[in-house]
């Protein structure tokens, strides 16, 4: 009968076990060395550090923990339910800060909340699982955060909130629109409609603040009578639409990709073209409107870059380190064909 040896057993790493009694010392000596707290001669301290470089000895993470009383977890907490136009913002703002977290020893845990429900996040909170945690959305009125607050629990918000007692780390996305309006402007378009989703979101009223300040600073009124909001649904937007070309509307701003690619669809089946009829543009950019026909001008954020910062800020705050209470990183405003001064002559 074939036999079979666990080959790990010989290979194994050295534990602080190990060490202490290759050097005749206490584990306790071991672990102020390798801590740098406590009592201990500098000589031993020496000895210690030269025996575990030499054998490539790493503590573990759990021993690590309990001796420094942390999880060396990170929660992060991200929306239950998600279209699929929300994934790229997720996917590459999560990949930022899996790295920023791994590359300081810390682990990246998921939890999920859907509306005003937070049994998830009370329960990661309640088993102690986690050092701070990170929101990926932020809400008009945000129950994770309140909650965190109460628990007095590390947490950054990846997104901006009135609360300035919350640390925020967030895209210029007023700039951003003011921006993008005031060059649909600047070409000589100024009836231009503006299509929402959920008031309940802080984006969306951000980027509703930007598209406003965008006529203010061109001495203009903006028409409320074409601007809509609350547009989540397929019927929604199709409304809003059909309202803003009776309306005579010379351009169309979208809030997210989601909607944009909605409103395009819409007037490809009313053959309105684009731009020539109707000026399309959108507050957000993937690849989804990056490859239509026309291309969308759209606004460009570094999503990967925004968790980076965002799980930085947040392992330097655990750390009791200063941090800024509020950052914004920068965006890039891409002209493409479905607006005037993003077309090709």
């Amino acid at each position: 009968m074939e036999t079979f040896r666990n080959d790990r057993l010989e290979n194994r790493k050295i534990t602080i076990s190990d060490v202490a009694e290759a050097l005749n010392v206490s584990k306790t000596t071991v672990s102020r060395a390798i801590s740098g707290k406590g009592r201990i001669s500098e000589d031993t301290r020496q000895k210690v550090l030269a025996y575990i470089e030499k054998n490539d000895y790493k503590p573990n993470v759990l021993a690590k923990g309990l001796a420094q009383k942390k999880t060396f977890n990170i929660g992060l907490v991200i929306p239950e339910y998600c279209n699929l136009v929300d994934m790229p913002f997720f996917q590459n703002s999560m990949q930022g800060i899996c790295e920023e977290a791994s590359a300081n020893d810390y682990d990246v845990m998921l939890v999920t909340a859907a509306g005003e429900t937070q049994a998830n996040l009370e329960r990661m909170i309640a088993n102690n699982k986690v050092d701070g945690v990170i929101l990926s959305r932020s809400l008009v009125r945000d129950h994770n955060a309140d909650f965190l607050k109460a628990q007095n629990i590390p947490f950054v918000l990846m997104g901006t909130s009135k609360d300035e007692e919350i640390l925020q780390v967030d895209n210029n996305h007023k700039a951003g629109c003011i921006d993008l309006v005031g060059h649909m402007i600047s070409s000589g378009v100024t009836r231009i409609g503006l299509i929402g989703g959920s008031k309940n979101y802080v984006v969306n009223r951000t980027r509703k603040q930007g598209y406003r300040e965008a006529f203010q600073n061109a001495k203009l009124e903006p028409d409320e009578l074409l601007v809509f909001e609350d547009c989540d649904k397929p019927d929604k937007i199709e409304l809003a639409v059909k309202k803003l070309v009776e309306a005579r509307a010379e351009g169309i701003v979208c809030m997210d990709d989601a909607i944009c690619s909605a409103v395009l669809q819409i007037l490809a089946r009313k053959n309105i073209s684009i731009p020539e009829k109707m000026q399309v543009a959108s507050f957000y950019d993937s690849t989804l409107l990056r490859n239509r026909k026309p291309a969308v001008t759209s606004l460009l954020f570094d999503d990967r870059a925004l968790g980076v910062l965002t799980c930085r800020v947040l392992l330097r705050y655990m750390q009791g380190e200063e941090v800024e209470g509020k950052t914004l990183l920068g965006y890039e405003l891409i002209s493409r064909e479905s607006t005037l001064f993003g077309k090709k002559e």
